[in-house]
């Protein structure tokens, strides 16, 4: 019997990767969002959610370029939300960044 975890890392697999990152890029505006609004319970679900599918499509990459790119995405991802900020992020530079992808998903449907 397959399990719906398992059939979304099938379909994951099958997505580009502009994609996966502007689904990954909504998780963590809605991470923004409600660590802005104070709801940190909330905005963590959501942080822990955008790991959850970087490590999908860690587990998906099929070239070292794609690989490094989506690991150092997740390490300075945890890093702005439950480390020191040593990379110096911010809400706008996460916000453009992950609206390429956005426009490059948009773009190829």
């Amino acid at each position: 019997m397959i399990r719906n975890g398992e059939v979304l890392s099938e379909r994951w697999k099958k997505m580009p990767l502009c994609e996966q990152m502007a689904h990954v890029g909504s998780e963590v505006s809605r991470a923004v969002h409600w660590r802005k609004k104070g709801k940190r319970d909330l905005s963590q679900n959501a942080v822990d959610r955008a790991l959850e599918l970087l490590d999908m499509s860690l587990d998906a990459a099929n070239s070292f370029p794609r690989l490094k790119e989506i690991a150092r995405v997740r390490e300075a991802l945890v890093d702005y939300f439950y480390g020191s900020n040593m990379y110096a992020s911010s809400d706008i530079l996460w916000q453009k960044y992950f609206d390429a992808f956005n426009y490059a998903a948009r773009k190829t449907r």
